[in-house]
């Protein structure tokens, strides 16, 4: 099958989108596009005959019911550069081909990410994972950024003088930070990369990797802008219910009093209005009680 032409994914191609300070995403490849998915899904060959309303129903149906194999059809192909944080979170996607910078073979770059003062936060006390959305005084937040820089600039030196000392590179790097920044190629199908986009795109995601995903779901859109759509109506803008909560719509539009209590009636409500429902939360009795 030849490989299909997308005008918006070739505008982007080898085109650096900035993502925080020293980082970027850049689409260097791809293969298919809203096309190669009907064709997939149509075992069809040649451009296809069908409309371009019956294409976009026909993805639109693949994605709403979950059939994913005609979107593996369709591959990315990135160069990122990330700090190595985002780096370690973002290994964890198994699906993708890699091949990243290795501090064994080259001397790494003078480089490390720094966040902006207003992204620097207090610890969150009901995510135990992230921050809070609390304002950090500005003097709070200089420090901060006084003492990463601080630290990142002796570690580096002390980098620097042992490899200027012939030790070995592999040895040389084994001080350097989580702050510094790294890059790789990584290739992935359209299915797993929208899953990605899922995960790292969520408000719950760390702010960094979420910047990253924002970056490539542009390339995603470009190479396969139906396909997005679908993927924004039926996934990512979509909630997933558990069977009581099920239950629980049901019986509200029975009329009848919301039967959840606790946490679960907050999840419940955060779901169904897009929005924090702590103040819904009630008493540590009421969760002892479901």
């Amino acid at each position: 099958m030849a490989h299909s032409v997308v005008e918006a994914a070739e505008a982007l191609l080898d085109k650096e989108i900035k993502v925080l300070d020293h980082g970027f995403v850049r689409l260097v490849d791809y293969m298919g596009g809203d096309q190669r998915i009907v064709q997939s899904a149509r075992v069809s060959y040649g451009s296809g005959t069908k409309s371009v309303r019956r294409d976009r129903g026909l993805i639109n149906y693949l994605m709403r019911n979950l059939h994913t194999s005609p979107f593996e059809q369709v591959i990315l192909t990135f160069h990122c550069k990330m700090p190595i944080f985002v780096a370690r979170q973002w290994i964890r996607h198994r699906t993708a081909r890699l091949n990243e910078i290795s501090g064994r073979y080259s001397v790494m770059a003078d480089e490390f990410y720094l966040p902006a003062p207003e992204d620097i936060r207090f610890q969150s006390e009901d995510n135990k994972q992230g921050r809070s959305t609390e304002d950090v005084p500005e003097a709070l937040q200089a420090k901060v950024l006084e003492l990463l820089k601080r630290d990142q600039q002796a570690v580096y030196a002390s980098y620097r003088e042992l490899i200027d000392d012939n030790v070995a590179r592999e040895l040389a790097r084994v001080n350097l930070p989580l702050s510094m920044y790294t890059e790789w190629y990584w290739q992935i199908d359209l299915h797993n990369l929208f899953h990605f986009l899922r995960l790292r795109m969520d408000d719950h995601a760390q702010l960094e990797i979420r910047r990253y995903a924002e970056a490539m779901a542009q390339a995603a859109k470009a190479v396969a802008p139906i396909a997005y759509d679908a993927f924004e109506e039926h996934i990512l803008g979509a909630v997933r219910l558990g069977r009581s909560e099920v239950l629980a719509v049901r019986e509200m539009l029975d009329g009848k009093p919301m039967p959840l209590k606790g946490r679960a009636k907050a999840e419940l409500l955060k779901k169904l209005h897009g929005e924090s429902a702590l103040g819904q939360l009630g008493t540590p009795e009421d969760d002892l009680e479901e």
